[in-house]
């Protein structure tokens, strides 16, 4: 038995790749066209065009146009 303490919507951008097995906690936002990489936990917004990864999730690049 493990209550729910958040529900909050979670928004994804238009372009954003998510990988295998990405977990995105209640709240969260990533941007446009913004990368998360596989089994990664994102606990906080991803901005738009950037590359997140690990667990918890940091910021490791931003993608150039």
């Amino acid at each position: 038995d493990q209550p729910l303490e958040r529900v909050a919507p979670v928004r994804v951008g238009d372009g954003a790749w998510l990988g295998h097995n990405v977990v995105v906690l209640p709240g969260v936002t990533i941007g446009e066209g913004a990368v998360v990489g596989a089994n990664s936990v994102v606990r906080s917004d991803v901005p738009a065009r950037t590359i997140a990864v690990g667990s918890p999730a940091r910021i490791v690049r931003r993608i150039d146009e």
